[in-house]
């Protein structure tokens, strides 16, 4: 059976605001937050674009310290260029899937370019990691799904983006994640920024004070 997962849905969850901005403010203020919360769920933290030859380590950094998986759609071109990277990734538990190998838009590519992008990432991140990848970050979530049995490969797109690529305020990109993130929310970053990673390890340590725990995709996906 393959899956086709679209997951635009883009909703404003006002309920849990207020709480959320309170956690924040006092993680932020470094109160100790020592009551445990009850289990919220599962959420996955993706990264596209990598990887990154300095934020990229820094960010593996971070989340080796909290213990905490995510998911790497990285291009053939950048797993070419920074192997010991995403062999590091892979090596710590972190999920690396296919953002093609020179993150087109595959909707306007013609049948045979569509195909090439795909298997040529898929065939380096084998050869770096020792493993298959079957899921696939469609670079903008344009994708062709007639293409899915053909090649085996899972789309994986999102419901929370905090348009971390275009802005540097890490305060911003933070209250975005926070406003939007439920149980099972697939949130999309960049690990190509400084206030990326900034945002992306002070949202690990709010939501996991929060109740909920971090995973990769497929744990989002199947389980």
């Amino acid at each position: 059976m393959f899956l086709f997962v679209a997951a635009l849905t883009f909703l404003s969850r006002e309920n849990g605001s207020a709480k959320r901005q309170e956690v924040w403010s006092n993680t932020m203020a470094d109160s100790g937050y020592e009551d445990e919360a009850p289990y919220k769920g599962k959420i996955a933290l993706t990264f596209d674009d990598g990887p990154s030859p300095v934020c990229t380590p820094q960010l593996l950094d971070g989340l080796k310290k909290r213990d905490v998986k995510v998911t790497f759609f990285v291009t053939g071109q950048n797993v070419e260029s920074y192997p010991d990277i995403v062999k590091r990734a892979s090596d710590e538990g972190h999920l690396i899937g296919n953002h093609t190998f020179h993150h087109v838009q595959l909707t306007a590519a013609n049948t045979e370019e569509f195909k090439a992008e795909i298997v040529s990432t898929n065939e380096i991140i084998q050869e770096v990691t020792g493993k298959e990848t079957s899921f696939i970050r469609p670079p903008y979530g344009s994708w062709d799904k007639k293409y899915e049995k053909e090649l085996n490969m899972f789309p994986v797109l999102w419901d929370v983006d905090p348009l971390d690529w275009c802005s540097t305020n890490v305060d911003k990109i933070v209250r975005n994640v926070l406003s939007h993130t439920k149980e099972n929310s697939i949130i999309l970053m960049h690990d190509s920024y400084d206030s990326t990673v900034t945002a992306a390890l002070q949202i690990v340590d709010i939501l996991q004070a929060e109740g909920y725990e971090f995973v990769t995709v497929d744990e989002i996906l199947f389980d």
